[in-house]
């Protein structure tokens, strides 16, 4: 077993193990452009990894797990992750086919502080058009490069306007075979509400020992994990979907509106007819 003491040690080890690819060899070539980076991740896993530059990671066509030292975050569906500066990252995918549409920026240490911490933000309708229109960029986008500069710098500038709600929520994910196939049918089947016995019942479990393997493993009950996974459910099925709150609730397994209503308020901090409001407002 190899022992890892720091950070640095930990980045070399894994650099060592895989090809060199484009993140860790191309951001930050040239210090002071935009980097910009689209493609199929070709991979379920891009390893540990960090950059000088910040990070605008937005992704199209399935699950996102983000890890960093200290949690997992889960990136759902419309919505795009910071990540800022020398911060370790790695990102595992449920298929290498996702879409990642990468901006990389460079940040100064006077910058204010929505671009020193990590957030998960939601997507708006203006901030989707203009990552769109980011698709015609590869690479380096030069000061010299004034009109393409012009817009990329737009973007970063009207983050701070646009993301007023950092998503409060992390999900773990497990390399653990015989849980993985358990998560994997719970996210399947959140339409249907799932008891715990009937969980246990269906694969072999006792309800003692997979209690202990969920908080083992993800560091959570499964309450805790099935709450939050619905409630992420939940914000796709509105953005992405724009379904109405009550079709959302049967779709996330709620047979109660006002129970659907409260249980996201207290994750997210407040209704989702309210966030949806927040959310799809483009600036004026």
């Amino acid at each position: 077993m190899v022992e890892i003491s720091t950070k640095a040690n930990y980045l070399s080890i894994f650099a060592k193990m895989t090809p060199q690819r484009y993140y860790l060899t191309e951001v930050d070539k040239v210090e002071d452009s935009i980097y910009c980076f689209h493609d199929a991740m070709g991979e379920n896993d891009i390893q540990l990894h960090q950059h000088k530059k910040a990070q605008l990671l937005y992704t199209e066509g399935g699950v996102v797990h983000i890890s960093v030292p200290d949690k997992t975050y889960f990136l759902p569906a419309r919505h795009y992750m910071w990540i800022p500066p020398e911060v370790p990252h790695s990102i595992h995918a449920s298929s290498p086919e996702i879409m990642m549409r990468n901006l990389y920026f460079p940040i100064k240490n006077q910058e204010i502080d929505f671009f020193q911490q990590i957030g998960i933000y939601a997507v708006n309708d203006l901030l989707l058009q203009l990552l769109l229109f980011s698709n015609r960029w590869h690479g380096d986008i030069l000061t010299s490069s004034q009109e393409d500069y012009i817009i990329a710098e737009a973007i970063r500038a009207i983050l701070p306007q646009i993301s007023t709600m950092n998503l409060p929520l992390a999900l773990p994910f497990s390399n653990n075979q015989r849980l993985e196939k358990i998560l994997a049918f719970m996210a399947s089947n959140l339409h249907n509400p799932i008891a715990f016995p009937e969980l246990c019942d269906k694969f072999g479990f006792s309800q003692r020992s997979l209690a202990r393997l969920f908080h083992a493993e993800l560091g959570m009950t499964f309450i805790q994990y099935y709450t939050i996974l619905r409630i992420l459910k939940s914000l796709q099925l509105l953005l992405e979907e724009k379904l109405p709150v009550s079709e959302v609730a049967i779709s996330v397994g709620y047979s109660s509106i006002p129970t659907f209503s409260n249980t996201f308020c207290n994750l997210i901090g407040c209704r989702p007819s309210e966030y949806l409001k927040i959310q799809t407002t483009i600036l004026k």
